[in-house]
């Protein structure tokens, strides 16, 4: 009957949404690599070390592929996309891995990977990712021409080894899904695999909006350059044989010219080359009034009396790394680099103006000026 779908092209229908072309491999590749170039700037300047990602291979696998594939246990970082595009990316790492990355973020050199990964871990993982996928974000929205925004990260520990319900995790691990796989290095202390997977719906709406966008831009640039006009025939230009001024005579055939004129010609008439006289003049220059009165100019500063200044009182300095801080607890002590009785530091609008000591006044503490600094 015609208009209605045999079993055989449905099932081939079917099996054509689930699955990716070659093209859509090469464009979702192409995307991957220039938004994955710009997520190792950002790590690199984040972890002060030189990370370099190589080209992404792009395939449709299950989740069984996965799993036999990768290293146990690993973490999994979940990507939301909340506008732009629709669906959610999940960011597999291995746990060796994630341990060098945080402690390179809390100013380690990456050999502190021997604890125990906790929830730290976790956080400072998801805060490197929050940077390096939100800077591929806005990859993406200038090859999209649509803005692109991400929600925060989560990571999570899992072991692929044993039972995971992959429901939690994401529902559209059930199925066939794309999975891009390229390699991270990280000076001498990384070199692994590191794998991008998210659903085929996704993968798909990236690629129409790459190709949309390349086909919107074509006609505009055909437009933009006009063909090639013939260049005009040049119009010939007659030739006009050379005239002697008038009165100067022909030099005689076969007698040196030695720059004298022919005698028997009348004289040229050097009065149109003759120029008016100049009246030239040095350069008169106005003395200085000696009447500057600087009380008249010290008037002016009135206008701005009234202008409000924020005036610090700076008791010390010292400075922490992230973990120290994140282990302050009431009753810490925090250790100064002012020793006791030295002058305290007066600051207005941030410069150092002054110094001066600390002093009582009721209930609130002051500060008595000891020394302007000039």
């Amino acid at each position: 009957m015609d208009g209605v779908l045999s079993p055989e092209e449905i099932s081939a229908l079917l099996q054509e949404s689930e699955d990716l072309s070659d093209v859509e491999k090469d464009a979702i590749g192409e995307v991957g690599n220039i938004s994955m170039g710009t997520a190792s700037t950002t790590l690199s300047t984040l972890l002060n070390q030189k990370v370099d990602i190589s080209t992404p291979i792009v395939s449709v696998v299950t989740w069984d592929e996965v799993v036999e594939s990768y290293e146990r246990p690993c973490i999994f970082v979940k990507i939301g996309y909340i506008e732009g595009l629709t669906g959610n990316n999940i960011l597999i790492l291995k746990e060796k891995d994630v341990k060098i990355i945080t402690d390179l973020m809390m100013g380690g050199d990456g050999s502190n990977t021997e604890d125990e990964l906790t929830e730290l871990h976790l956080s400072a993982i998801s805060e490197a990712m929050n940077q390096m996928m939100g800077s591929a974000a806005t990859s993406l929205s200038s090859m999209l021409k649509r803005k692109i925004d991400i929600s925060p990260p989560q990571a999570e520990l899992f072991d692929l080894q044993g039972s995971i319900d992959i429901n939690d995790v994401d529902e559209f691990l059930g199925g066939n899904f794309v999975r891009v796989a390229f390699r991270m290095e990280i000076e001498n202390l990384i070199n692994s695999e590191v794998m991008q997977l998210y659903p085929i719906p996704f993968a798909k709406e990236m690629y129409n909006s790459f190709r949309d966008n390349i086909e919107s831009d074509t006609p505009q640039t055909k437009q933009a350059s006009p063909p090639p006009q013939a260049a005009p025939t040049p119009t010939p230009v007659p030739q006009v044989a050379a005239t002697p001024p008038p009165g100067m005579g022909q030099p005689n055939m076969g007698v040196p010219n030695m720059g004298m004129p022919n005698m028997g010609a009348p004289m040229m008439d050097m009065s149109m080359y003759n120029q008016a006289p100049v009246n030239v003049q040095p350069a008169q220059f106005s003395a200085f009034a000696g009447d500057f009165n600087p009380i008249t100019q010290q008037e002016n500063i009135g206008l701005i009396m009234d202008v409000p200044l924020d005036v610090t009182v700076e008791l010390g300095r010292t400075s922490k790394s992230i973990q120290e801080i994140l282990e302050f607890s009431p009753g810490t002590i925090l250790e100064l680099n002012k020793i006791a009785g030295e002058p305290i530091d007066v600051l207005v609008n941030g410069k150092y103006v002054a110094k001066g000591e600390v002093v009582v006044i009721e209930e609130s503490f002051g500060i008595r000026i000891t020394e302007i600094i000039k």
